[in-house]
């Protein structure tokens, strides 16, 4: 970790611990917009760390925001800090000024024609709170990044199983803004994919921690259960899902940062997310195993962080659909190609 990176570790440790707690992420999920947690992340230059200097960003690249996305999800922040960060980056890359407000990403079934978008983009991270989505959409000049004012959206609110808003947008020839900027086409579901890796492993680190604490703190037959060989082999089966995604995800970034465009940095991201997406499933079963009935009650924060991790999962494509692009890649590539392919990165 270099200077830049304890900086940002240590600052959004910092920013996370004061504005979200057990109370703030219960009442984002009856609906209540987190306010002073946005605004706290919106001044500390957050949301823009992709940005480039040159458009008042902090000019950082995917290694620093890893720091930063892999914190949101170890806290289970409820913002679309992670949206936010990939639509700067996003815009930087087009040479697009990034709006005041909240923004976010969408994919979705688009046409763009004459500066004008039409389309239904679905599980839209905090649409309902977004000022502006940007996506790229394929045109006749390329592919286009498109910074959409949703005021002219139609919004159908709808959420994942976290309670995290997740709406549905409607555009009829909506005016945007669209510039060129040599991205794939499936860019925001590459980095989307990437994205969700991170804050993934930040939720995975979390419950490894918060499940080695129950154990030490909770007794059964006059000791703590962690002393218990079964509970420590658990325990340790975590935290090797846990470590696996971590060092997947980290990996997945710094190729991101290497290659000037996505498609070259696909294999690492899609290994991220099939990692991510199989460890979720044994990690939130060894955790709430652990926990007992307290870890399924809702006073109890352990389901924070487990019902991301079952929605994450899903987004940006699961890990059974980048499993299978993994698949075809091999294929293609032939037996004496994949070997050469994987250790020439």
């Amino acid at each position: 970790m270099n200077e830049l990176q304890t900086i940002l570790s240590d600052s959004i440790a910092k920013l996370l611990g004061d504005h979200v707690n057990k109370e703030v992420i219960q009442q984002a999920e009856e609906g209540q917009w987190p306010a002073e947690l946005w605004d706290a992340l919106v001044e500390n230059g957050m949301t823009r760390i992709l940005v480039p200097e040159a458009q008042e960003g902090a000019g950082a690249n995917w290694e620093d925001a890893h720091v930063v996305l892999k914190a949101a999800g170890e806290h289970s922040a409820p913002v679309p800090l992670a949206e936010a960060i990939l639509a700067g980056f996003i815009l930087g890359r087009a040479g697009i000024a990034v709006p005041e407000g909240v923004v976010t990403v969408m994919e979705g079934d688009f046409k763009l024609e004459s500066g004008r978008l039409s389309g239904v983009a679905k599980s839209v991270a905090w649409g309902r709170n977004a000022t502006h989505a940007v996506t790229v959409v394929e045109s006749g000049w390329g592919v286009e990044t498109v910074l959409a004012p949703l005021q002219y959206a139609r919004i159908e609110k709808d959420q994942n199983v976290a309670r995290e808003p997740r709406d549905t947008l409607s555009f009829d020839h909506v005016v945007v803004d669209t510039a060129w900027a040599g991205l794939p086409g499936n860019a925001v579901r590459l980095y989307g994919a990437l994205i969700r890796s991170i804050q993934m492993a930040g939720a995975l680190d979390y419950l490894t921690r918060a499940s080695v604490q129950y154990a030490n703190e909770r007794t059964q037959f006059g000791k703590p259960i962690g002393k218990f060989q079964a509970i420590q082999q658990q325990l340790a089966v975590l935290s090797t899902q846990s470590a696996a995604v971590g060092i997947a995800a980290a990996h997945a970034a710094a190729r991101a940062d290497k290659v000037s465009s996505g498609d070259a940095a696909a294999f690492e991201i899609a290994v991220a997310k099939v990692r991510a997406d199989d460890a979720s499933s044994a990690a939130t079963s060894i955790a709430h195993q652990v926990h007992g009935a307290i870890g399924f009650t809702y006073e109890h924060g352990l389901h924070f962080a487990t019902r991301r991790l079952w929605s994450w999962r899903a987004e940006f494509g699961s890990g059974a659909e980048w499993a299978d692009w993994l698949g075809r890649e091999t294929f293609a590539r032939g037996a004496d190609g994949l070997w050469p392919y994987v250790t020439a990165r």
